[in-house]
């Protein structure tokens, strides 16, 4: 064996030890959701949720309740089909978070009137309207909407989301938050 050939082998071991650990994932992708992200428009299906963006607008004002509550402000007011695709039990929206940029908005809850909570049911649409209040200067861009099954951060579980474009979104004076209802109903 010639002197260079111990040397091209450590050299070869150090490469690849620092290549083991330039891809080994972090930590705390042992635990981290999946997220399952689909096309504008697309139904998306997780183990838990089954989703669609029917439609999407900004708002001035919206109220819920039959008139009981509203609120002034910019609010995008996200339209959504959603089913449970195995089992009801358990089966709703809990968390609905609007992803624009490095910035997160949450459903707000103060619509009664909201998808957020509603029983989803397995083959039957429920169609159901999520508010999320922005501040003025959002009203552009391209957006994700992620959908959560559960109170907590979801650890090896899936998050459904639905991409929005928020440029060409119709602006309206007022929308009123209606209650889900089971589509074909």
């Amino acid at each position: 064996m010639n002197r260079a050939a111990p040397w091209a082998i450590g050299a070869a071991l150090v490469l690849a030890a620092g290549a083991a650990v330039a891809l080994t994932p972090p930590d705390i992708a042992l635990s981290q959701a999946f997220y399952l992200r689909g096309g504008v428009g697309d139904a998306v299906t997780g183990r838990t949720l089954v989703a669609q963006v029917r439609d999407a607008s900004f708002a001035e004002r919206v109220t819920a309740g039959g008139g009981d509550w509203d609120a002034d402000g910019n609010w995008l007011v996200v339209t959504v089909a959603a089913s449970a695709p195995q089992t009801e039990v358990d089966a709703a929206v809990i968390i609905a978070a609007m992803q624009i940029g490095d910035r997160t908005f949450h459903a707000s809850e103060r619509a009664r009137d909201s998808l957020l909570g509603a029983a989803l049911r397995v083959g039957t649409d429920t169609v159901g309207m999520l508010a999320f209040e922005l501040p003025a200067d959002v009203d552009a861009g391209d957006a994700e909407l992620r959908l959560i099954t559960s109170y907590s951060t979801p650890q090896l579980d899936d998050v459904v989301v639905l991409p929005l474009s928020l440029d060409e979104l119709p602006s309206k004076t007022e929308i009123e938050i209606t209650p889900p209802e089971w589509e074909g109903f």
